[in-house]
């Protein structure tokens, strides 16, 4: 398996940053998320976790820093989320942070939703 590292760039604004650490058992998403195509973004990190999950099975630390995402991220996230609990109630550890601005009560709402809809624990951390 190989890490997964995508930088934002002023060609690609709406484009989260991404770095997943195969030998670190970290993955990161940060930034805005509201691409076209949002479901050919996320799709390899959808494989990329899955894959991790089934043959790598160490610990996995998830921390997502979006400042904005847009409904058709908001769907690959609950993907990604819905496959870590499927690897939590396989025996895998699993730890999810989502950092929030302290300023944006919506994000801890949304927040929320991911946690009941997934059932995946989700530690909220505030950033100013």
């Amino acid at each position: 398996m190989e890490n997964i590292t995508l930088t934002s760039s002023p060609t690609t604004p709406y484009f989260p940053e991404v770095s997943f650490d195969v030998d670190k058992g970290i993955c990161e998403i940060s930034g805005e998320s509201y691409m076209e195509e949002t479901y050919k973004f996320y799709l390899p990190l959808i494989n990329w976790i899955k894959d991790y999950a089934k043959h790598i099975k160490k610990s996995l630390e998830l921390n997502i820093k979006l400042i904005y995402l847009n409904t058709s991220s908001t769907k690959c996230i609950l993907d990604i989320l819905e496959i870590l609990k499927d690897f939590e109630d396989e025996g895998g550890k699993v730890k999810v942070n989502w950092y929030y601005d302290k300023s944006d009560p919506d994000m801890v709402e949304e927040v929320e939703d991911f946690e009941a809809e997934s059932g995946m624990k989700i530690e909220l951390i505030e950033f100013e």
